[in-house]
């Protein structure tokens, strides 16, 4: 009992510290930067009182993260929510309800959040896999199962980059010496048929040994990028016609995993 109510005065007290900090640091902005910025030697109340909190919501953002990762998603999303709320009212201060400034200064923290944060939960991560093999505990998945979704990659590539190419070249082949040419390989059976089962049915094989893994449906789309500068017949909407079905095999691949143990589990 007296281990676990030392634990909670620690983490108070590192709270306190980080707010006082955090705080302390907005104040000093406030007073420095605002008086600059608005070309006036005095300072607003509602100004130097939004700089305090934003610093406070920044003292806050380097607590160490949760132990679990609903925890961390959910302390996470509700810190960004205040932080971009705060944002948004001390620049709306400055530049005043231009709603299309305010979204791009509002894109801007969010990617500069996503960056700081991603960093963090990689070294996060790092960390629980160390403890886990420390204690002899399988290392769990990699992270968005990057490593699980490594093997699918030559039929992506195959799939995305080689069969649209192997397609286009027969077609030159075939329609040679021909006044019209038809690219009904490239342009119909490729993106509307063969690209969508391809996709599904790998997902479904993945989804079922593997669970969800987002980074497969996103490899599907991003590997028939370069075919939009490499081929006439390409379309933008090609990829999604790849990665959407690629998505929805995967997950279907999922519950199929979820809904049917495997021999021995029953």
């Amino acid at each position: 009992m007296e281990e676990g109510g030392a634990a909670v005065r620690e983490d108070r007290w590192a709270w306190l510290v980080r707010m006082l900090a955090g705080g302390g640091a907005g104040l000093l902005a406030a007073l420095i930067f605002v008086p600059y910025f608005m070309d006036t030697r005095l300072v607003n109340p509602v100004m130097c009182l939004l700089c305090v909190a934003l610093g406070v919501a920044a003292g806050l953002a380097t607590l160490p993260f949760a132990d679990d990762g609903k925890s961390l998603l959910l302390r996470s999303g509700a810190h960004f929510a205040v932080t971009s709320a705060l944002f948004v009212l001390l620049m709306a201060q400055f530049y005043g309800w231009w709603w299309e400034g305010l979204l791009l200064l509002e894109g801007m923290l969010a990617l500069l959040y996503a960056l700081i944060w991603l960093g963090r939960w990689i070294g996060w991560y790092m960390e629980v896999m160390q403890l886990r093999t420390l204690l002899g505990l399988d290392a769990g998945p990699s992270p968005l199962k990057w490593r699980e979704t490594l093997p699918y990659a030559p039929f992506v590539l195959l799939l995305c980059d080689g069969l649209p190419l192997l397609l286009r070249w027969a077609e030159h082949e075939i329609q040679r010496g021909s006044i019209l040419e038809l690219p009904v390989l490239s342009a119909l059976i490729l993106p509307f048929v063969l690209l969508p089962a391809g996709g599904f049915f790998a997902g479904v094989s993945l989804g079922k040994r593997q669970g969800v893994c987002p980074l497969y449906p996103l490899a599907c789309f991003v590997c028939y990028l370069p075919m939009l500068s490499l081929l006439s017949t390409a379309e933008l909407f090609h990829g999604f016609l790849a990665a959407v079905p690629a998505l929805a095999g995967n997950v279907l691949g999922w519950m199929y995993r979820r809904a049917v143990p495997k021999r021995g589990d029953a």
